[in-house]
């Protein structure tokens, strides 16, 4: 039997310590990474550009303290002269350190220069020992003062630009929707903040998705933070909803700090960031923490928004089939009553009718079957489209010959109406499916014929417009009130009643020849027609052919 070997993911977490002792601050490897940043920060103390400010410095203070010197004014203009310098040099420098010196060398230049003896380093006067010492701390203080002044600016400075990268991602996760959107925002804003690259993945069915790389620079390879070691620590961060990585004492071989973003009840990513031997500082470690809540909010409310749209479009689906259920239980009784009654009249007394009786039964029953007929298939495409399951065979076809072959199809009724179908002067090819557009025009002559009166006149016209065809089928019965027009593409809207209840009028026809209508990039509107009436016009899209002599 083969010995089942433990997977990379699974060696990681065997390692890894108690999930439930956890600590960043003060780890040891925090502390590793913080020895390599001390040793990175010595070797760039010393500079050149700060060295040659800081000489430069203390040479301008000493030909000025030379120029006071030969005005005639005391040593204790000179003194200030240089503790103006050191506090200069504090100002332009990048570490205290160039102050400290500045003021040592202050010293030893006064001392030289300006003191009896001049030009060496020995004192006369009794006193001066103790104006040296004053100078000395007098410079220091002025130094580390301004130094300080320095920092805490720049502090305040990095504060106030990180609260605005807070407030602008609350601001920005706020007007987008899209997972997409919200993880191009907050990996933008976390790239403002700390100017790193990193990775977020987000969890899907309980699987962190591959992580997507996002970069400062604009670099591409980001093959090193891809491996499996790296995707094994971001999901035991995960599984586990604690940090791990580097700076941390939890995995801490690989390359990125991994956190999860996560609400109080669900993880729904991780988010991985390049250290390169730079740690988080505490107060940047503090807004990270606060935008991937933002974020972990962000998505909490998109999964929401999506799962509310998903139970109404299920409630939606519901109420549709409730809907066409209680329309067809209803409305199917009363034809199958007729089609079955008459039928036993036939059977049982069929010899004693006469033939005109005979033919009107007849009649009736073609009309019934028909209308059932008629009726499933409406039947069948709403349910269709509603599942999104209508297949469209489109094919280049002759308009005329789809209405004609539509007209074939219309009620009996229609001998008690007048039809016309006047044909455009041009010869007009479509790419439509040649099926659904014929039902769409049995259907909007059918409720021509059922909603106008006895002897009116219904016209369809066809004419070619850019690149459409326009299909008109007018009627001059009583017309369509303007409060009821944009009802009646609605579903299970008849007429003056919006839920049909008779036998003739299931309200299904105009909501789904507009489906159907839209399914080929057209349009159907309703418009009055003059001087009374209704005009229904759809658009189909032209199709050339090339004819070849």
């Amino acid at each position: 039997m083969k010995e089942n070997k433990p997977t990379l993911t699974e060696k990681l977490i065997a390692q890894a310590p108690n999930p439930d002792v956890h600590i960043i601050p003060g780890s040891t490897a925090e502390m590793v990474y913080r020895e390599k940043k001390a040793r990175s920060k010595t070797e760039h103390l010393w500079n050149v550009p700060d060295m040659f400010k800081s000489v430069g410095m203390i040479i301008a203070a000493t030909l000025l303290g030379h120029g006071f010197w030969k005005l005639g004014m005391s040593e204790a203009n000179i003194i200030m002269v240089y503790i103006l310098g050191v506090l200069i040099t504090a100002v332009i420098t990048t570490h205290q350190i160039y102050s400290l010196i500045a003021s040592v060398v202050s010293v030893i230049v006064f001392n030289f220069f300006f003191t009896e003896p001049r030009y060496t380093l020995t004192a006369y006067e009794k006193d001066y020992p103790i104006t040296f010492i004053t100078m000395f701390i007098a410079a220091f203080l002025t130094g580390s003062l301004a130094i300080r002044l320095k920092r805490q600016a720049k502090q305040a400075a990095q504060a106030a630009y990180r609260t605005k990268i807070l407030f602008d991602t609350n601001q920005l996760l706020e007007g987008v929707r899209e997972r997409e959107e919200i993880v191009t925002v907050t990996a933008t804003q976390l790239m403002k903040l700390m100017n790193r690259d990193m990775l977020i993945s987000l969890a899907e069915n309980d699987a962190l998705e591959p992580p997507k790389f996002f970069s400062v620079s604009g670099e591409t390879d980001c093959v090193e933070y891809l491996t499996e070691n790296e995707r094994a620590v971001a999901f035991w961060v995960y599984k586990n909803n604690k940090h791990a990585g580097a700076t941390t004492d939890t995995l801490s071989d690989a390359k990125c700090l991994y956190l999860s973003i996560r609400t109080s009840n669900a993880v729904y990513g991780v988010v991985g960031i390049v250290i390169q031997d730079k740690p988080l500082d505490a107060f940047e470690n503090s807004i990270l923490l606060s935008i991937l809540g933002e974020c972990a909010l962000a998505l909490e409310n998109e999964k929401n928004a999506r799962e509310k749209a998903e139970a109404a479009l299920v409630a939606q689906k519901e109420q549709l089939r409730a809907n066409l259920l209680r329309s067809i239980s209803h409305d199917l009784r009363t034809p199958l009553t007729s089609i079955s009654g008459n039928a036993s009249n036939l059977l049982s007394n069929g010899e004693k009718f006469d033939a005109e009786t005979k033919q009107q039964l007849y009649s009736d029953i073609y009309d019934d079957s028909m209308w059932l007929i008629n009726l499933v298939e409406n039947l069948l495409s709403v349910t269709r489209i509603e599942e999104g399951q209508l297949n469209i065979r489109m094919q280049v076809e002759s308009l005329d010959e789809i209405i004609t072959e539509a007209l074939q199809h219309i009620s009996r009724k229609k001998v008690e109406h007048r039809i016309v179908f006047r044909t455009s002067e041009d010869f007009i090819l479509v790419k439509a499916d040649a099926r659904l557009i014929v039902q769409v025009i049995i259907n909007i002559v059918d409720n021509a014929i059922k909603y106008t009166q006895k002897n009116s006149e219904i016209v369809i016209t066809t004419k070619k417009k850019q690149d459409k065809a326009l299909v008109c089928i007018a009627d001059n019965g009583p017309g369509i009130p303007d409060d009821r027009k944009a009802s009646v593409f609605e579903m299970f809207y008849s007429g003056a009643k919006s839920i049909a209840d008779s036998r003739r009028s299931l309200g299904l026809g105009l909501p789904l020849c507009k489906s159907i209508v839209t399914a080929h990039g057209g349009k159907l509107e309703l418009t009055d027609n003059t001087p009374q009436g209704a005009i229904f016009t759809f658009s189909l899209p032209t199709e050339e052919v090339d004819l070849v002599e």
